[in-house]
């Protein structure tokens, strides 16, 4: 969508070392927007990314389809107005993320869908960040059978360790600090499991200590911004469905959701899996 950070330049890459022919899609998509998020304000920095593409030189083409090429029936964010077609992965698409944002992924599919068909790539990357996503994107691939390999690339961090992402433009530095609890608590969680601990409450746990002292430390100092945990998830890396019993030798995604102020960020780290 845009914005482009080190993450981003790093599938650009990947891509480079995969493919002789290497197409960026930038577009904003107004599918993946519910009615009180942040479409209006989000970063759109397009000269810039260009000239960072440009850097790269591996970038053969950069695709910039309008609203209109995408969604020519146009796209209200109030779903009972839109009209046209529109893919939805059922099983995977509502939970997790889907709880907070349960028209998400019915814009992301209906997007991906729309450029693979334009562009018709034979190879696709996506990041790691991002991980219920990528497993949408996969079971999307499969079930309409796009002959396409998908690549997923390694989760980009800052020198703290949080997550690369566009929206952190909206953060301050003093926020960009506390917002480290998220991957510091997914962490705690990870290392649990690979000290044997299988218990889900006492795992969560863990990880749920570290959210609520960086909430009081910050309420406490009154910096003007507050910390809300969204949710803390062991889930299943296939069915994405909350782990209950975490079994020896089975693998597990590591994700949660924090709002810093208003800004809500997102990581993940995945335990003997892959996506």
């Amino acid at each position: 969508m845009g914005s482009l950070h080190d993450g981003h330049l790093n599938l650009v890459k990947q891509a480079s070392e995969h493919c002789p022919i290497v197409v960026v899609s930038i577009f904003v998509n107004p599918a993946q927007f519910g009615p009180n998020e942040d479409l209006d304000k989000y970063p759109r920095t397009l000269s810039h990314d260009l000239e960072l593409l440009r850097s790269l030189n591996c970038v053969d083409s950069v695709f910039l389809p309008k609203v209109k090429d995408i969604y020519p029936s146009g796209i209200p964010l109030e779903i009972e107005k839109q009209k046209g077609t529109f893919i939805e992965v059922k099983g995977i698409s509502h939970q997790l993320e889907g709880t907070t944002r349960p028209l998400f992924f019915r814009g992301v599919s209906t997007v991906v869908a729309k450029l693979f068909n334009i562009v018709q790539p034979n190879h696709t990357f996506f990041g790691q960040k991002d991980a219920q996503q990528c497993a949408v994107i996969r079971a999307l691939i499969s079930d309409l059978h796009f002959p396409i390999e998908m690549h997923v690339g390694a989760t980009k961090r800052e020198h703290n360790g949080l997550a690369m992402s566009s929206r952190n433009q909206y953060l301050t530095p003093e926020m960009r600090n506390y917002a480290t609890a998220l991957y510091n608590a997914l962490t705690t969680i990870k290392n649990g499991l690979g000290k044997g601990e299988r218990n889900r409450e006492i795992l969560l746990s863990k990880g749920y200590e570290i959210i609520e002292e960086a909430t009081k430390t910050v309420k406490e100092k009154n910096l003007g911004f507050e910390l809300k945990l969204d949710y803390l998830s062991v889930a299943d890396p296939t069915t994405l469905e909350e782990l209950q019993e975490i079994e020896e030798g089975k693998g597990a995604i590591i994700s949660g959701a924090l709002f810093v102020g208003t800004t809500r960020i997102i990581d993940n780290l995945l335990f003997n899996c892959t996506l």
